[in-house]
């Protein structure tokens, strides 16, 4: 199985310490934002919810890595104990922060002139 370059570990912070001229730090950060869209917006997120999005991208990968160990015909690399424990800390993550997609906030035309209005007046 190749070498991540994601730690062997789940380690806070490690999506900004990704070089990222990789296509796996691309690949990641285009993750993040589509599961933070998800939930309404990474700013709309508090750091637990962050925190959570982050160990789901880690253990996505890693689930990821362990796959790849069957398909390409090497079994020994894929350890089925630990595929089962991440797969059921993933879904706990996921059922934590929802499945479902919530809309971002977005203020309507007429209330922002509104307010516009105010503040200038």
């Amino acid at each position: 199985m190749a070498k991540s370059p994601l730690p062997d570990k789940f380690q806070a912070g490690y999506l900004d310490r990704l070089d990222g001229r990789t296509l796996i730090a691309a690949d990641l950060r285009v993750r993040w934002q589509e599961f933070t869209d998800d939930l309404g917006g990474a700013d709309r997120l508090s750091y637990a919810q962050r925190s959570l999005v982050e160990r789901a991208l880690w253990l996505e990968h890693w689930l990821h890595l362990q796959e790849q160990a069957l398909a390409n015909d090497t079994p020994e690399e894929f350890d089925a104990g630990k595929w089962t424990q991440a797969v059921n800390s993933l879904q706990g993550i996921l059922v934590k922060l929802g499945l479902e997609r919530r809309q971002k906030d977005v203020t309507d035309l007429q209330s922002y002139i509104a307010g516009r209005t105010r503040a200038d007046g």
